[in-house]
């Protein structure tokens, strides 16, 4: 029967696929409904990009990948710092995963999507909206998950290799993955290493935007029997010498000028230990177990651009511990239950010095923004998804406790109060009809929230809207209530889905502008001129509608269409939101040109920007101008283990930035201009 679909993909990708076959299911996620789902069954906004179509976009990070898409944006400060953004929802409000594992950090610079090797992954899954029933806390705006090799139970020795060069910014990249099995032994090695110059836009070089990374993963699988396998993965990403042309900002010190945060060294480690049972017969019952130990270390300094050297420093690591266990219990044909528990618990301890402006800047001090803090969550769910015929029903429910704290913050200024424990209760509802296979509309429901983080609640200090931020310990979680309405359908040449969606978030945080006493007592005299402190806001809504479309008008020839629309509404000031993608067009076809020789070809039509906040930011968020860019590939297979791809970016060198970028207004680092990228990959 079809809803037995479900358990049978979970099967394929637990359990790895037979030798040759592509682990690339289009219309299939695993992140939407916790185990492998058809889309077309799923009431909600899912999209997902396989190795085939991360290598077509030639990506250097998840971000990257993803601008463009329906309903997605880019929110960047640098050429390796871009977090993707859902919705109008950011890099706070959106859960971003490894391999089913979530990776927390209190960021002050970069993307935290950046801290891992795209050209390992095999697939991007995102979906779209309230994801708090199996992500919790920070799920607002969504999830987004990427997934890495598998060790696979293929007998002997399998290996994929990729090699690009990019003229933009000089960038040479290589990638190898290696399977290896023998009996019930099965071990994945994957390698990564890239070597970054400073890009060229159409005005010339942007300087600071280029950097090297090394990655290194690797997994060990053991089939204990048929139906049980133990699994211990290691994943190893190295930065070198990134830059975030987007923070740099003036100093109150004329003889420091400006002030530019860098990198020097990052480093994202992890370790995790899993045990997988698949379960039999007619009511089968599969289980999922992991323990798992993040680490991400990064040394994090303030550069003064007229002194020629550092005056801020500093060194910081963020280690998460986390349990996931997962089950799904098929307890009728047309009925699956899951249910799971997940823990972790976040620390962090910063050790950062400043110069003095009394020592000329030779002299530094220890200024730490807190001490020891800590964020721990438990979260239970149970989730439904259930058929009748051709009506399906997905339902869920989740119950979380979050606790925060610190020895200290502000340096040891305070001490007191800085604990808070809060629980929320989150569900879902949808329900997706179909009344032929082009036509499925759906329905969906979602309470999702999301907890102070480690900076909101600890730190002080300068963001990036060019304000200094107060920490704040008493600021509550927020809540937020999605509707979405949506119609999807495919069939062998039309493949499209349509959503309308709206989202009132509650107890908003943000900034919130202080001046006179209240400015000095929470930001000090030194910038009580230019001050916020988080804190709880009434609401905001969001209101949108994203739009994909592909058609195959004659064999093996697709033409291709999105259309993203975000309003988003700051209710307490009357006004736009803070930094709102641009609404945006994006036509394409693909398709093939001879034998073994296909091409493509993108429009991206981006309209001008100039929803802003204007009381929020006291005008520091410009309107950005529209623009339009074109992208063409080819693609060669010279055999059936290997291609070749050209491709141009930005075919028309066009001078432009994309809204989200960070800077100062009207100095936002420029978008790469017309660049060649060359690829090869291959299979041994």
């Amino acid at each position: 029967m079809a809803r037995h679909l479900p358990l049978s993909l979970l099967i394929s990708l637990a359990f790895p696929l037979a030798h040759g076959a592509e682990p690339t299911l289009p219309s299939v996620s695993v992140t939407a409904k916790g185990y492998a789902a058809d889309d077309l069954e799923t009431p909600a906004s899912t999209l997902s990009l396989d190795r085939h179509e991360l290598d077509r976009r030639g990506a250097a990070n998840p971000g990257e990948a993803l601008r463009g898409e329906p309903g997605l944006a880019v929110a960047s400060d640098s050429a390796q710092g871009q977090n993707p953004v859902i919705r109008g929802l950011g890099r706070d409000s959106v859960v971003l995963l490894v391999d089913g594992m979530r990776l927390n950090a209190a960021q002050p610079a970069g993307a935290i999507a950046s801290f891992m090797s795209l050209g390992l992954a095999e697939r991007i899954e995102v979906v779209k909206g309230g994801g708090s029933v199996l992500y919790g806390t920070g799920a607002l705006g969504g999830a987004i998950n990427v997934l890495l090799p598998q060790a696979r139970f293929t007998p002997g020795l399998g290996t994929r290799a990729a090699a690009s060069y990019d003229s933009a910014s000089q960038g040479l990249r290589g990638t190898a993955v290696m399977n290896a099995s023998e009996g019930d032994h099965a071990l994945m090695l994957g390698l990564s290493l890239a070597r970054i110059d400073d890009y060229r836009a159409p005005e010339g070089r942007v300087a600071r935007t280029g950097y090297d990374s090394n990655a290194l993963i690797s997994q060990y699988r053991y089939r204990l029997d048929a139906r049980q396998q133990l699994r211990v993965s290691l994943q190893v990403h190295q930065d070198k010498d990134v830059w975030y042309p987007g923070s740099t900002r003036p100093h109150n010190a004329p003889a420091v000028g400006t002030t530019t945060i860098h990198s020097p060294d990052q480093e994202r480690r992890l370790a995790e230990i899993g045990y997988a049972r698949k379960g039999t017969g007619d009511t089968p019952l599969n289980l999922d177990l992991r323990l798992y130990h993040q680490e991400l270390e990064r040394g994090i300094y303030s550069w003064a651009n007229r002194l020629g050297r550092d005056i801020v420093t500093n060194q910081v690591t963020f280690a998460t511990t986390g349990l996931d266990a997962k089950a799904d219990w098929l307890a009728h044909p047309e009925h699956l239950v899951s249910f799971g528990l997940n823990a972790w618990a976040m620390t962090g301890d910063p050790d950062r010095l400043m110069a003095t402006p009394a020592s000329g800047f030779t002299s530094f001090t220890a200024n730490t923004p807190f001490r020891n803090a800590r964020v721990q969550a438990v979260g239970l769910y149970a989730q439904d998804d259930m058929s009748f015929g051709r009506l399906k029903l997905l339902t869920g429910v989740r119950y979380d406790l979050v606790r925060s704290d610190a020895d200290n913050m502000n340096n040891g200024a305070r001490s007191t109060g800085l604990s808070r424990s809060e629980s929320a209760l989150s569900g879902n509802l949808g329900a997706i009809y179909q009344l032929s296979p082009l036509l499925r509309p759906y329905a969906s429901y979602a309470r999702a929230f999301r907890a102070p983080g480690m900076r909101e609640r600890y730190e002080s200090g300068l963001r990036g809207d060019g304000y200094y931020y107060a920490g704040s310990p008493e600021v509550e979680a927020e809540t937020a209530d999605q509707f979405e309405l949506g119609l999807k359908g495919a069939d062998e040449s039309v493949d499209y889905s349509l959503s309308a969606f709206h989202n009132r978030i509650d107890n908003y945080i943000t900034g919130q502008i202080l001046s006179g006493s209240a400015a000095t007592q929470a930001c000090g005299s030194a910038n009580a001129a230019n001050c916020k402190k988080t804190v709880n806001l009434g609401s905001a809504t969001l209101t949108g509608i994203d739009a994909r479309a592909r058609w195959q008008f004659q064999r093996d020839q697709w033409l291709k269409a999105g259309y993203s629309r975000v309003r988003g509404e700051n209710r307490d000031l009357d006004e736009a939101l803070f930094q709102m993608p641009a609404d945006e067009i994006s036509l394409g076809w693909q398709g093939a040109l001879r034998p073994r020789l296909s091409g493509d070809f993108t429009l991206r039509l981006v309209a001008r920007q100039d929803r802003v906040a204007t009381t929020f930011t006291r005008g520091a968020e410009n309107p950005t101008a529209g623009f339009v860019t074109a992208d063409l590939g080819a693609t060669w297979q010279i055999d059936a283990r290997n291609t070749l791809r050209l491709a141009l970016r930005n075919l028309a060198d066009k001078t432009y930035h994309e809204h989200l970028t960070e800077g100062l207004s009207g100095q936002e680092i420029k978008a790469p201009g017309r660049s060649v990228q060359f690829a090869w990959r291959g299979r041994f």
